[in-house]
């Protein structure tokens, strides 16, 4: 999922500027889970903008903001509300707020910054575990991701500053090498750590991205 916090509110309203009427747009998924754009972030956020001296014409939680067909679709039956308003404030991810942008000629303005891929760990808990890098190496990492969990996305073993199975850049995390030597040990899969991997081929990951599944 993607995580997601909300900006300050002097940020947000510095770039709702001059707009006084304002819809607001949050996401049923992802920013509900980071709590920073579901029905209780959207319902303070409206509160804060009642007290700044704005109208807020209407709000909407959209069941997946980055899915731009059901967004247009969605929007549209709010018609009247965002047409009332000057501008759409989105609390969702930069792929929600891009959906927004694209389904509505209004000025739309982004209450969230974009964090990171993350796993829950648990409830308010969230971990980068993916970097999303075009070429997957996981089959030869025992699972764990290197280019994410280590800080310096070494690819070929630990660095010099490994110290007693610990990160030199944080003595409270265990260094990504040390737990894929560990785990590889344990299915007897170590001897494969011989094998060098190449430098990442960062071309892989063309951008802006596309996929179209064949029908």
């Amino acid at each position: 999922m993607i995580i997601s916090h909300i900006k300050p509110l002097e940020s947000i309203l510095s770039a709702l500027d001059n707009s006084r009427s304002v819809f607001i747009v949050g996401c049923a998924k992802c920013a509900t889970v980071c709590k920073s754009g579901g029905e209780e972030e959207v319902w303070q956020m409206q509160e804060a903008l009642i007290s700044s001296g704005r109208e807020v014409t209407g709000s909407i939680i959209i069941d997946e903001a980055c899915h731009m067909l059901r967004v247009g679709r969605d929007l549209r039956g709010k018609q009247q509300m965002v047409d009332d308003a000057d501008a759409l404030l989105v609390m969702a991810c930069g792929a929600g707020i891009q959906s927004v942008a694209a389904a509505v000629p209004k000025k739309t303005v982004a209450a969230l910054d974009s964090m990171f891929l993350g796993n829950i760990k648990r409830f308010g808990q969230f971990e980068q575990k993916c970097s999303l890098c075009g070429e997957c190496i996981l089959s030869e990492t025992a699972g764990i991701c290197p280019v994410t969990t280590c800080p310096k996305g070494l690819l070929n073993g630990p660095c010099g500053g490994m110290d007693a199975g610990r990160c030199e850049t944080d003595s409270e995390a265990e260094c990504a090498w040390a737990q894929i030597f560990a785990k590889m040990a344990e299915s007897g899969s170590h001897k494969n750590l011989t094998e060098t991997i190449p430098p990442k081929n960062y071309a892989k990951i063309p951008k802006p991205g596309k996929l179209i599944l064949p029908k």
